[in-house]
């Protein structure tokens, strides 16, 4: 393994890069985690709260590109495939 660079500036890339890396793992697990109430979930009308909140949250994700774009509309549409009956 290479030896980490002591320059001021490296040092706050490293800063800078653990808080967003921890603050991206916390969104990614909050939508994990409203999928999960999404399919636990037991009427339509409670589906389909959870399905407007879980769109929230994943297109706030792709507009930071904190999950990429596709991924996005691929969960989305796959959500709605299930709320759909299909």
């Amino acid at each position: 393994m290479s030896k980490p660079r002591k320059n001021l500036s490296a040092l706050k890339r490293v800063r800078q890069s653990e808080k967003r890396r921890l603050r991206n793992r916390a969104v990614r697990s909050r939508i994990k985690t409203m999928i999960k109430k999404f399919h636990a979930a037991g009427t339509r009308e409670e589906k389909e709260a959870l399905l407007r909140e879980i769109y929230s949250l994943l297109d706030k994700a792709a507009r930071k590109r904190i999950i990429h774009p596709n991924t996005a509309a691929r969960r989305k549409a796959k959500l709605a495939r299930l709320l759909a009956g299909g």
